[in-house]
Order: structure tokens, then sequence, then C-alpha cells
């Protein structure tokens, strides 16, 4: 009888633990760069949610976009960048809408952290917002490795 019982407390036990488990992580605040007009994100707990899109390319990995307000984009991924700078640009095809730089927090060899929230509108409604991540040549200043993202 007590080997029965104990049978059915395991099984019980098993059944009712299948729930999902949130897990959390802290976010940091950011610098604000008047340049930039960027937007700093004040530190709190938030739910892991799970990536839909994800880009990438020679020096930019695991960049995915957030829409986090009615013109507003949050930017977060990786980069091997020289010396930790890497620019952006916003264009709707026709316009550069807004431009602005921004840091990973470890310079190249290393894949270096960033995080930005970037505030854009589009001037036609119809417009598409286009992102475009993007090494700047230390040679000529031309665009190197560009990471082009539409904003939706």
């Amino acid at each position: 009888m007590k080997l029965k019982l104990l049978i059915l407390v395991i099984l019980f036990g098993a059944c009712t633990n299948n729930e999902p488990k949130i897990e959390s992580t802290k976010v940091d605040s950011l610098k604000v760069t008047p340049e930039t007009n960027q937007v700093p994100i004040i530190s709190k707990t938030e739910p892991i949610r799970p990536v839909s899109e994800t880009y990438s390319n020679k020096r930019f990995k695991d960049v995915w976009v957030e829409k986090v307000g009615e013109n507003k984009y949050r930017i977060r991924g990786k980069g091997q960048i020289f010396e930790a700078n890497f620019n952006w640009i916003v264009e709707d095809g026709h316009n550069e809408l807004k431009k602005g730089f921004h840091t990973t927090d470890a310079g190249a060899p290393a894949w270096g952290k960033f995080d930005f929230i970037i505030d854009v509108k589009k001037i036609r409604e119809n417009s598409t917002l286009i992102l475009i991540l993007f090494e700047s040549s230390a040679k000529d200043g031309s665009r190197q490795y560009e990471l082009p993202i539409a904003l939706k």
C-alpha cells in the first residue's frame, strides 16, 4: 500500500510540474549620446522573449529590432568592429531620415554587445524604413559590411 501511495505522489508531482518557467534578465541603463538623440533605458527586469528574426553578416551578428513606441525602435546585437565604433543610417529608399553612430562594449577581435534606441518617423505613409548598420573604412571612410534591416 505504501509503495502504491509513493508511486502516486511521484506521478502527481511529475504531472503538475510541466509549466514552463519564465526567466527574466536585467537590462542595464544606456548612456545618452546627445549627437544621436538616443533615449536612455531605465534599468528594469523584463521577461525573455523569443526572437522572431535576427540579422547578421561578417561584422554584425544576432541583431534584432523591437518596436518600443510609435516611432521608436530598439536595436540589439553584437559587433566585431574596429575600435568598437560603428555607424547607422535610416532611409526610406529615397531620403536619409536619420543617422548616427554607436559603440559596442568591446572592440575587435572580440564580439562586443550593443543596445540602443532610435526615434525616426516616416515622411511618406506607404514607405518602408530601412536601418543600415555599417563600419566605416579607416582608410577612406567608405561604408563597409552594410547590414540592412527593414523596420516594421
